[in-house]
C-alpha cells in the first residue's frame, strides 16, 4: 500500500471543503501529536470546519496513522530510545528519540552510499520515504516526549531524496514549531543539496560527513558517495555556513588505524582552521558479530587516543567534541535494529514484536 503523500492529503481535505487555513490547522495538530480537530480554545471546530470536513477527519486520521507504526522500542541507558517502525507497505525503518528533546529520523529505506561502517547501506537503497513518512516519525516521537530538535541523520542519504526531505523541513519549520537551527540535515556531500539549500525559506543547519581529509581514504570509507575532494566539501560547507548563520557540523567516525593518525590530524587543522565549523568525533559503534560477517575489520581507537586527538584540535582553535551514537550498549547503530528484525523474521517466519 503506497503511503498517503502530503499533496494527496491536502487535496482530499480540499475536496471536503477545506480552505488553506483549515489545512494548516489540521496539519499543525497532527505534527504536534494532537487530535486533528485541535486548535485555539476560542475557535471550536464546529465554528471553523464545515460539517463535511469534520466528518472526514476520522478517515484522514486513520490514513495518517498507517504511515508509520512502532514495531518495537529499545531504551538505552543514555536516555535515548531506538524505535523500529513499520511502514504501510511492510518496509521497516528506524528513528531515535534523543536526550534533550531531539529525534533522529530516517529519509530512505536503506541507502545507496554504502559507508563501510554503517549497517544501513549493506542492503542498498530499497525505496525513498515520502515527506509524510518522514514527518510521521516526528509525530510518533512527540507521542512519547517533547521534541524541539529534528536531525535528519537516520537511515538514508537525505540528498538522494531531496524533494521529500526539503518538504519535510519546510513543514516542520513552519507548521511543526521547530526552530530552523534545530533542523539539522546530514549529508555525505552533494552539490545538488548545496544549491537547493540556498533557495529555501526554512534554512536548516548542516552536518557533513567528512571522515577523512584524504580523498582516497574518504572514497574507500564512502564508496558510492559523490567524488568530492575534502577541500571542495569544506569550501561548499563554509559558503552555506556564512549564508545561514549556523556553523557546519563535520562528522568524523573514528576508526583505529584508518583515520586517527597524526597525518589526518594535521590535515584537519589545515582544512578547518578559521572555518565557521565544529568537528564531531564519533567513535566507531561496532556491530554485533552476527551482523558484521563479511565486513571490514573495523574498530574504535583507544579512549586515550580519542581524547588526545580532541585536545589537539581544540588547542588549534577547532571546536571538537566527542559524540557517541545513541544506544551503543544495545548494538544500536543505524540500521542494526532493522537488520536484526529482518534476520529474526527470516529465521522464525513471524513478525518482530514489541519488546518489554
Amino acid at each position: 500500500m503506497p503511503p498517503v503523500s502530503l499533496s494527496q492529503l491536502r487535496q482530499s481535505l480540499v475536496d471536503q471543503g477545506a480552505k488553506p487555513a483549515h489545512i494548516e490547522r489540521i496539519l499543525r495538530a497532527w505534527l504536534h501529536a494532537l487530535p486533528l480537530e485541535s486548535g485555539p480554545a476560542n475557535q471550536p471546530v464546529e465554528r471553523c470546519f464545515a460539517k463535511s470536513l469534520r466528518l472526514a477527519l476520522p478517515e484522514c486520521a486513520a490514513r495518517l496513522h498507517t504511515l508509520a507504526q512502532v514495531v518495537s522500542e529499545h531504551p538505552a541507558e543514555d536516555g535515548s530510545i531506538r524505535l523500529l517502525l513499520g511502514l504501510a507497505d511492510g518496509q521497516r525503518i528506524e528513528s531515535v528519540l534523543l536526550p534533550r528533546d531531539g529525534v533522529c529520523v530516517s529519509t530512505q529505506v536503506g541507502c545507496a552510499v554504502g559507508c563501510v561502517f554503517c549497517m544501513t547501506g549493506k542492503s542498498g537503497l530499497l525505496r525513498q520515504l515520502d515527506s509524510s513518512e518522514i514527518l510521521a516519525q516526528v509525530v510518533l516521537a512527540r507521542q512519547r516526549r517533547s521534541v524541539r530538535r529534528v536531525v535528519f541523520m537516520g537511515m538514508g542519504e537525505p540528498a538522494h531524496n531531496l524533494a521529500h526531505v526539503l518538504e519535510a523541513i519546510e513543514t516542520l519549520g513552519t507548521l511543526g514549531g521547530i526552530g530552523h537551527k534545530n533542523l539539522v540535515i546530514s549529508s555525505v556531500g552533494d552539490m545538488r543539496l548545496f544549491e537547493a539549500l540556498f533557495r529555501q525559506r526554512v534554512r536548516p543547519a548542516l552536518a557533513l560527513s567528512l571522515h577523512s581529509a584524504h580523498l582516497k581514504t574518504r572514497a574507500a570509507l564512502l564508496p558510492k558517495a559523490p567524488v568530492l575532494a575534502p577541500e571542495a566539501l569544506v569550501d561548499a560547507g563554509e559558503r552555506y555556513a556564512r549564508f545561514s548563520g549556523y556553523p557546519i557540523q563535520y562528522q568524523w567516525t573514528l576508526l583505529a588505524g584508518i583515520n586517527d593518525s597524526d597525518a589526518e590530524l594535521a590535515e584537519i587543522v589545515r582544512l578547518l582552521k578559521g572555518k565557521y565549523a565544529m568537528l564531531n568525533f564519533i567513535p566507531y559503534n561496532a556491530t554485533s558479530d552476527a551482523l558484521a560477517q563479511g565486513a571490514l575489520p573495523l574498530r574504535r581507537p583507544e579512549l586515550s587516543r580519542i581524547i588526545h586527538l580532541t585536545r589537539q584540535l581544540n588547542q588549534h582553535g577547532i571546536l571538537t567534541r566527542i559524540r557517541h551514537s545513541a544506544g551503543q550498549e544495545i548494538d544500536g547503530g543505524c540500521g542494526q535494529l532493522r537488520a536484526r528484525a529482518a534476520a529474526y523474521s527470516d529465521s522464525h517466519n513471524h513478525s518482530f514484536t514489541r519488546s518489554p
